[in-house]
């Protein structure tokens, strides 16, 4: 029905990408290059993230605080090398209130280098630690080459900062962060296959001694990173002076860890799920989960319609009412398509009449008649599968489109349109750079059952290699 207005992903997949985004209205471009406008109904989306990942945040001990959106370019300067991994994407305020700053401030990029500072004031014994933190910000990368959702000067996120009383309890938060929160949010919210794996030491976060990621596949056979948790040793703590006086009455110096999503994962929710009809949105995410449409009134119509979503509430449905019938009801149903919404339920005189109505099931096609008995069955039963099959349907692409491969020539094959996986004894630092010349990288490494290496060159660690977003 939406084929009309969407290029097909066969014929050209970014431009497709953005033809959904528009819409779908889910955001605008900003007046400023490379900013972007969240539009209500992509912001629904993204609340609906914020909440899910929120509580799983909540439920493994970090608490959320707020610091300035503006920080100190010394702050930055004193950690070398993170200021160098993000120095050309700063955006840096020289001048306010009329006058030249004495020191300029940089709008964050990240916020270890501040929350460092306040770290060190709030910890002073071993019974202040471990010291667990998160906020929800907006953060600044100046991007040369942007792209709504995926790469955009400034886009929204959650950042975790923790201090730790010792290196293997710094490690082992950033991996509980990993698994129990991104990956369980990732798989069973948004309905994506990730794969957990070690960064290498070339795509390691500025400043980090290890980062974990989650890699995702989008339908073109392209990665997508979609969070990361790092371990961050003492760097931060030396820079900042986070220390504190253990049991036995010594100084010491704390160990940190960070972790981090954003708005990026709404892209990737988009290039994963979405179809040439436009979005498919998990049905656990969705902020409509059924659409209950008004065909055309009549007789007792919008009394069933009203009577339908009560159902569905009690039923514990998000459910909304469309009885815009001054509108075509085909141009309502291409929206509804076009936003990805799990079930549209029609209504109209003649379904009234025979005590039933048709559902369309947005995410594995087709159309049902229910009786209007049977319709709160029906939906809860549907939304659980249709959340199933999503998951299934990306799982099995990419899998099909992943090849294990023996040489840096067939893994820069492979990678043209889907995921390699090379040894990493035979790719090694060297391979890596010849597949960074044809902007091909190592997404993470990973063994053979599928768990995370300790380090670079444990042996058997295998290298995720892709083209990426």
């Amino acid at each position: 029905m939406a084929k009309r207005v969407l290029t097909p992903q066969s014929e050209d997949f970014p431009r497709w990408y953005q033809d959904v985004i528009s819409k779908a209205e889910m955001s605008d471009n900003g007046p400023v290059r490379g900013t972007m406008v969240i539009r209500p109904y992509g912001y629904s989306i993204w609340e609906r993230m914020q909440d899910a990942m929120d509580a799983r945040i909540k439920a493994a001990g970090a608490k959320n605080a707020y610091f300035p959106l503006f920080i100190p370019e010394s702050y930055l300067t004193r950690e070398a090398e993170h200021v160098e991994g993000f120095s050309p994407e700063l955006a840096v305020v020289t001048h306010a209130g009329g006058k030249q700053l004495e020191e300029p401030v940089v709008v964050r990029p990240t916020s270890e280098t501040v929350i460092g500072e306040f770290m060190a004031k709030w910890v002073n014994s071993y019974r202040d630690l471990p010291l667990l933190l998160n906020q929800w910000a907006n953060v600044v990368r100046w991007e040369l080459r942007p792209r709504t959702f995926l790469r955009t000067s400034e886009f929204l996120w959650q950042e975790g900062h923790t201090a730790h009383t010792t290196e293997q309890d710094a490690a082992d938060y950033a991996a509980k962060i990993h698994r129990e929160v991104y990956e369980d949010f990732m798989v069973n919210v948004l309905a994506m296959p990730v794969i957990r794996g070690r960064k290498t030491n070339a795509e390691r976060f500025a400043g980090a001694t290890n980062t974990l990621a989650l890699e995702a596949m989008m339908r073109d056979g392209k990665a997508l990173q979609m969070g990361t948790s790092h371990e961050l040793g003492q760097n931060f703590a030396n820079a900042f002076n986070i220390k504190y006086l253990s049991a036995d009455g010594k100084q010491e110096t704390c160990w940190t860890a960070s972790w981090g999503t954003s708005t990026r994962m709404i892209g990737g929710l988009i290039m994963t799920h979405g179809d040439d009809n436009g979005l498919r949105i998990p049905p656990v995410l969705a902020p409509i989960q059924a659409l209950v449409m008004i065909v055309k009134d009549g007789d007792g119509v919008t009394e069933a319609a009203a009577r339908i979503v009560a159902d569905l509430n009690d039923a514990g449905v998000r459910v909304e009412l469309d009885d815009r019938t001054d509108t075509a009801f085909g141009r309502r149903a291409v929206d509804a398509e076009l936003k990805g919404i799990p079930l549209r339920i029609e209504v109209g005189p003649r379904d009234v009449a025979e005590g039933k109505v048709t559902i369309a099931r947005r995410i594995i096609g087709g159309k049902d008649p229910v009786v209007l008995e049977q319709i709160a069955t029906y939906c809860t039963d549907a939304l659980q599968a249709d959340q199933r099959a999503l998951y299934e349907e990306a799982l099995q692409r990419r899998d099909e489109l992943t090849v294990d491969v023996q040489t840096v020539d067939e893994a820069e094959q492979a990678a043209q349109n889907g995921f390699a996986r090379i040894p990493w004894a035979t790719l090694g630092t060297e391979g890596e750079k010849k597949l960074a010349a044809s902007a091909i990288t190592v997404r993470c490494l990973v063994r053979p059952d599928g768990e995370i290496p300790t380090s670079d060159d444990e042996d058997g660690a295998i290298a995720i290699v892709a083209r990426a977003y």
